[in-house]
């Protein structure tokens, strides 16, 4: 059977856009997910020639914009040569490392736990009381 749709939450995630199917779908809920433009809901019809915007936040960083076109309709997941392929990807280059903010209070690694005023120096440029 040739399928002439599928459900967006099920093919951003047999592309390999999303980790699971889950997250898929809670993408679509919270609207990081859009069709032709549109807030897609999770069962919204994805068809070949479609453009799909999806928007990955990782946690403590930017969030991503991935803008695709459909060229092939997946409904099973598959391996990453093959999802790269049901796809056009027309996403933006992300940001140099160099350009991007520098994190906030993060430690370099190995450094150990932090001395007592070390410690007060962080709470106070996060802005927090003394005790």
């Amino acid at each position: 059977m040739d399928r002439t749709s599928a459900r967006a939450d099920v093919w951003v995630w047999a592309v390999r856009l999303a980790k699971t199917r889950s997250q898929a779908t809670a993408a679509c809920k919270a609207g990081h997910v859009r069709v032709n433009g549109d807030r897609a809901k999770p069962s919204t019809s994805v068809r070949p020639g479609d453009r799909v915007e999806v928007t990955l936040v990782h946690p403590g960083g930017p969030a991503q914009v991935r803008i695709v076109e459909v060229r092939q309709l997946l409904v099973k997941r598959v391996g990453a040569p093959v999802a790269q392929a049901a796809y056009i990807d027309h996403s933006p280059p992300p940001t140099p490392r160099a350009e991007r903010p520098a994190a906030f209070g993060v430690r370099d690694r190995g450094a150990g736990r932090p001395t007592k005023r070390e410690r007060r120096q962080l709470d106070r440029l996060r802005g927090r009381r003394e005790r």
